[in-house]
């Protein structure tokens, strides 16, 4: 009964991300923990009230945005103290999932904005989901979850998890056929037999298989598929920065796109 842990920092991405982890709490029976982090020191009493004024300001937000959606979710609020990556990093080891805004990495994503969500997508105990704020553009007829399989370990879990969230969010499954460097010039039918696999254990889920030398990083960077959520393994991590992608650029494809790494 591991709640459902977002981090919240009074940012519209953060009510983001807690809007899209009410459905994860529901569908799993878990409370929706939402969490605010403030400084670990203050120059001042006056320092501390002000953030701590903040954080509840930010929690009572979230909280009304969630309430405002009538789903029956249990919420609960809490407000630490320390470093943002560190207090969620601690708190991963006891939830079933970390759910993060982000407004977009830019190339140095360690740097500020994208630090936390970089820290917990690489060092998190359980799946970390970064979660995009909605784009300008009109509601798509088609949004993809796409996913890759291989036979790397663990891909079954990455591959699971996309199926579950594409069965949640009715949507349709984008795969990807194995890893780049495995792809031998003609098929042998093994890609295309564990997909068929997948659809008789999630006959709910429309799966669409493209065979691909492309990580996903690479593949969405050519195609303009409408993608709502990119699954990868922890891994792959390392595909944060691209998949999020930075905010605004208009050579950006696809900036509603949010990731779920899994751990």
């Amino acid at each position: 009964m591991k709640p459902i842990l977002v981090g919240i920092d009074g940012s519209s991405a953060a009510i983001a991300a807690a809007l899209w982890g009410v459905d994860e709490a529901i569908t799993r029976g878990v409370p929706l923990r939402l969490v605010s982090v403030i400084k670990p020191a203050h120059e001042s009493p006056e320092d501390y009230e002000r953030d701590l004024a903040h954080a509840e300001k930010s929690l009572e937000q979230a909280r009304l945005a969630v309430e405002a959606t009538r789903k029956a979710a249990s919420v609960e609020t809490e407000v630490s103290r320390g470093p943002a990556g560190s207090v969620l990093l601690e708190a991963s080891s006891d939830a079933g999932m970390v759910c993060v805004g982000c407004v977009g990495i830019g190339r140095y994503a360690r740097s500020i904005v994208g630090s936390t969500a970089t820290e917990l997508a690489e060092k998190a105990q359980c799946p970390v989901a970064v979660l995009r704020t909605g784009s300008d553009r009109p509601p798509p007829d088609i949004n993809w979850i796409v996913v890759r399989m291989t036979d790397a370990p663990g891909n079954d879990a990455v591959v699971s998890l996309a199926a579950a969230e594409a069965k949640l969010r009715r949507a349709p499954m984008l795969v990807l056929g194995g890893r780049p460097e495995e792809l031998a010039e003609y098929a042998d039918g093994a890609f295309e037999r564990r997909v068929a696999e997948w659809r008789r254990q999630y006959p709910d889920v429309r799966v669409y298989p493209i065979a691909t030398r492309q990580a996903i990083a690479g593949y969405l960077s050519a195609n303009d598929e409408r993608v709502q959520l990119a699954v990868i393994g922890g891994d792959e991590a390392r595909q944060l920065a691209q998949l999020v992608g930075p905010q605004g650029h208009p050579l950006f494809r696809h900036p509603e796109c949010s990731v779920l790494v899994v751990r």
